[in-house]
Protein backbone atom coordinates (compact mmCIF):
# COMPACT_ATOMS: atom_id res chain seq x y z
CA UNK A 1 0.00 0.00 0.00
CA UNK A 2 1.40 3.40 -1.33
CA UNK A 3 2.44 5.60 1.87
CA UNK A 4 -0.14 7.76 2.89
CA UNK A 5 0.07 11.73 3.29
CA UNK A 6 -0.48 12.83 6.79
CA UNK A 7 -4.24 15.19 7.29
CA UNK A 8 -5.98 16.74 10.30
CA UNK A 9 -7.07 13.40 12.07
CA UNK A 10 -9.95 11.42 10.95
CA UNK A 11 -13.38 11.74 13.21
CA UNK A 12 -15.94 10.31 11.04
CA UNK A 13 -16.15 8.00 8.25
CA UNK A 14 -19.54 8.24 6.07
CA UNK A 15 -20.03 5.68 3.46
CA UNK A 16 -22.25 5.20 0.27
CA UNK A 17 -23.35 2.19 -1.66
CA UNK A 18 -26.31 1.22 -3.81
CA UNK A 19 -26.56 -1.32 -6.23
CA UNK A 20 -23.94 -4.02 -5.67
CA UNK A 21 -23.75 -2.66 -1.79
CA UNK A 22 -25.27 -5.39 0.06
CA UNK A 23 -22.76 -7.07 -1.12
CA UNK A 24 -19.68 -5.27 -0.82
CA UNK A 25 -20.19 -3.30 2.58
CA UNK A 26 -19.25 -6.61 4.47
CA UNK A 27 -15.81 -6.94 2.56
CA UNK A 28 -15.46 -3.17 3.84
CA UNK A 29 -16.52 -3.66 7.28
CA UNK A 30 -15.22 -7.09 8.82
CA UNK A 31 -11.56 -6.31 8.89
CA UNK A 32 -12.55 -3.22 10.74
CA UNK A 33 -11.06 -4.39 14.70
CA UNK A 34 -13.24 -3.65 17.74
CA UNK A 35 -11.39 -0.51 18.74
CA UNK A 36 -12.14 1.33 15.44
CA UNK A 37 -11.53 4.71 17.31
CA UNK A 38 -14.49 6.81 15.18
CA UNK A 39 -18.07 6.42 13.96
CA UNK A 40 -19.30 5.04 10.73
CA UNK A 41 -22.66 6.00 9.07
CA UNK A 42 -23.56 4.08 6.34
CA UNK A 43 -25.99 4.84 3.74
CA UNK A 44 -27.50 1.98 1.33
CA UNK A 45 -30.33 2.94 -1.38
CA UNK A 46 -32.97 0.79 -0.17
CA UNK A 47 -36.44 0.51 -1.65
CA UNK A 48 -38.40 2.57 0.44
CA UNK A 49 -41.71 0.48 1.00
CA UNK A 50 -40.15 -2.44 2.51
CA UNK A 51 -39.04 -2.87 5.82
CA UNK A 52 -34.83 -3.13 5.65
CA UNK A 53 -32.91 -6.23 7.08
CA UNK A 54 -29.48 -3.91 6.35
CA UNK A 55 -28.79 -3.89 10.36
CA UNK A 56 -28.99 -7.33 10.76
CA UNK A 57 -27.08 -8.38 7.56
CA UNK A 58 -24.45 -5.78 8.55
CA UNK A 59 -24.12 -6.68 12.27
CA UNK A 60 -23.15 -10.08 11.27
CA UNK A 61 -20.04 -9.08 8.75
CA UNK A 62 -18.49 -6.88 12.12
CA UNK A 63 -17.40 -6.91 15.32
CA UNK A 64 -18.29 -3.64 15.88
CA UNK A 65 -21.89 -2.41 16.78
CA UNK A 66 -24.85 -1.53 14.33
CA UNK A 67 -27.48 0.06 14.63
CA UNK A 68 -30.52 1.96 12.70
CA UNK A 69 -29.48 5.54 12.44
CA UNK A 70 -32.36 7.54 15.01
CA UNK A 71 -32.84 11.16 15.11
CA UNK A 72 -31.05 12.97 17.81
CA UNK A 73 -28.67 9.70 18.00
CA UNK A 74 -24.86 10.68 19.16
CA UNK A 75 -22.21 9.42 17.12
CA UNK A 76 -19.94 7.48 18.98
CA UNK A 77 -16.44 5.54 18.16
CA UNK A 78 -16.55 2.25 16.85
CA UNK A 79 -20.29 2.50 16.23
CA UNK A 80 -21.95 1.76 12.83
CA UNK A 81 -25.14 4.09 12.17
CA UNK A 82 -27.07 2.92 8.88
CA UNK A 83 -29.72 4.97 7.74
CA UNK A 84 -32.86 3.93 7.35
CA UNK A 85 -35.18 3.75 4.21
CA UNK A 86 -36.74 7.14 3.13
CA UNK A 87 -34.98 9.43 5.55
CA UNK A 88 -32.47 11.27 4.92
CA UNK A 89 -29.57 11.38 7.27
CA UNK A 90 -28.00 14.36 8.56
CA UNK A 91 -24.60 15.03 10.73
CA UNK A 92 -25.33 17.89 12.93
CA UNK A 93 -21.88 20.00 14.26
CA UNK A 94 -22.49 18.70 17.72
CA UNK A 95 -21.91 15.08 16.53
CA UNK A 96 -25.45 13.63 16.62
CA UNK A 97 -27.63 12.70 13.38
CA UNK A 98 -30.73 14.48 12.24
CA UNK A 99 -33.56 12.18 10.31
CA UNK A 100 -35.37 14.23 7.37
CA UNK A 101 -38.42 13.54 5.05
CA UNK A 102 -37.31 16.44 2.83
CA UNK A 103 -37.13 16.34 -1.09
CA UNK A 104 -35.45 13.59 -2.66
CA UNK A 105 -32.18 14.21 -4.56
CA UNK A 106 -31.33 12.44 -7.54
CA UNK A 107 -35.06 10.87 -6.99
CA UNK A 108 -33.30 9.28 -3.42
CA UNK A 109 -34.31 9.23 -0.26
CA UNK A 110 -31.73 9.16 1.62
CA UNK A 111 -29.34 10.09 -0.51
CA UNK A 112 -25.26 10.63 -0.18
CA UNK A 113 -24.85 13.87 -1.46
CA UNK A 114 -26.77 14.67 2.04
CA UNK A 115 -25.28 12.72 4.24
CA UNK A 116 -21.86 13.93 2.72
CA UNK A 117 -22.64 17.75 2.45
CA UNK A 118 -23.56 17.46 5.90
CA UNK A 119 -20.28 15.23 7.25
CA UNK A 120 -18.26 17.93 5.49
CA UNK A 121 -19.76 21.05 7.19
CA UNK A 122 -19.89 19.23 10.48
CA UNK A 123 -16.49 17.75 10.25
CA UNK A 124 -14.24 19.88 7.94
CA UNK A 125 -11.03 17.92 7.26
CA UNK A 126 -11.78 15.11 9.76
CA UNK A 127 -14.52 13.77 7.26
CA UNK A 128 -13.90 10.60 5.40
CA UNK A 129 -15.63 9.26 2.80
CA UNK A 130 -16.26 6.27 1.07
CA UNK A 131 -17.69 5.33 -2.18
CA UNK A 132 -18.74 1.86 -3.48
CA UNK A 133 -20.40 0.06 -6.20
CA UNK A 134 -23.58 1.57 -6.74
CA UNK A 135 -25.53 2.75 -9.87
CA UNK A 136 -26.51 6.53 -10.01
CA UNK A 137 -24.41 10.09 -9.57
CA UNK A 138 -25.36 10.53 -6.04
CA UNK A 139 -22.12 10.85 -4.10
CA UNK A 140 -20.33 13.03 -6.41
CA UNK A 141 -21.66 16.38 -5.15
CA UNK A 142 -20.85 15.07 -1.85
CA UNK A 143 -17.26 13.88 -2.17
CA UNK A 144 -16.93 17.20 -4.22
CA UNK A 145 -18.16 19.00 -0.39
CA UNK A 146 -15.90 16.82 1.17
CA UNK A 147 -12.65 17.46 -1.08
CA UNK A 148 -13.30 21.42 -0.37
CA UNK A 149 -12.91 21.43 3.58
CA UNK A 150 -9.82 19.00 3.11
CA UNK A 151 -11.57 15.76 3.93
CA UNK A 152 -10.72 12.60 2.56
CA UNK A 153 -12.35 11.06 -0.15
CA UNK A 154 -11.97 6.78 -1.26
CA UNK A 155 -13.50 5.40 -3.98
CA UNK A 156 -13.89 1.53 -4.68
CA UNK A 157 -12.46 0.67 -7.84
CA UNK A 158 -14.37 0.12 -11.27
CA UNK A 159 -12.62 -3.23 -11.49
CA UNK A 160 -14.11 -4.33 -8.38
CA UNK A 161 -17.51 -2.88 -8.45
CA UNK A 162 -20.43 -4.86 -9.49
CA UNK A 163 -22.12 -1.81 -10.87
CA UNK A 164 -19.89 1.24 -11.58
CA UNK A 165 -22.34 4.48 -11.86
CA UNK A 166 -21.38 5.90 -8.55
CA UNK A 167 -18.03 4.63 -8.42
CA UNK A 168 -17.62 6.26 -11.70
CA UNK A 169 -19.45 9.71 -11.25
CA UNK A 170 -17.34 9.92 -7.98
CA UNK A 171 -14.18 9.64 -9.86
CA UNK A 172 -15.37 11.94 -12.81
CA UNK A 173 -15.04 14.67 -10.19
CA UNK A 174 -11.28 14.09 -9.97
CA UNK A 175 -11.08 14.97 -6.14
CA UNK A 176 -10.88 10.78 -5.02
CA UNK A 177 -7.59 10.39 -2.75
CA UNK A 178 -7.41 6.96 -2.60
CA UNK A 179 -8.97 4.60 -5.46
CA UNK A 180 -8.78 1.04 -4.13
CA UNK A 181 -9.90 -2.90 -5.31
CA UNK A 182 -13.04 -3.31 -2.43
CA UNK A 183 -10.92 -5.78 -0.24
CA UNK A 184 -8.15 -3.03 0.13
CA UNK A 185 -10.44 -0.30 1.49
CA UNK A 186 -10.86 -1.75 4.68
CA UNK A 187 -7.09 -1.46 5.71
CA UNK A 188 -6.80 2.06 3.83
CA UNK A 189 -9.25 3.03 6.54
CA UNK A 190 -7.51 1.29 9.64
CA UNK A 191 -4.25 3.70 8.32
CA UNK A 192 -6.22 6.92 7.91
CA UNK A 193 -7.78 6.59 11.49
CA UNK A 194 -4.71 4.94 13.15
CA UNK A 195 -3.69 8.82 14.69
CA UNK A 196 -7.52 8.46 16.11
CA UNK A 197 -6.32 5.61 18.72
CA UNK A 198 -5.24 6.59 22.10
Amino acid sequence: MAPVAPRAPVGLVVIASSAGGISALPHVLRPLPADFPVPVVILQHLAPQFPSALVAILARSTVLAVRAAGDGATLAAGVIEVAPPDHHVVIRPDGTIALSQAEQVHHLRPAADILFGSAAAAYGPRALAVVLSGTGIDAAAGVRAIHAVGGTVVVQDRASSEFKGMPDAALATGVADHVLPLDEIAAMLIVLTAGDRG
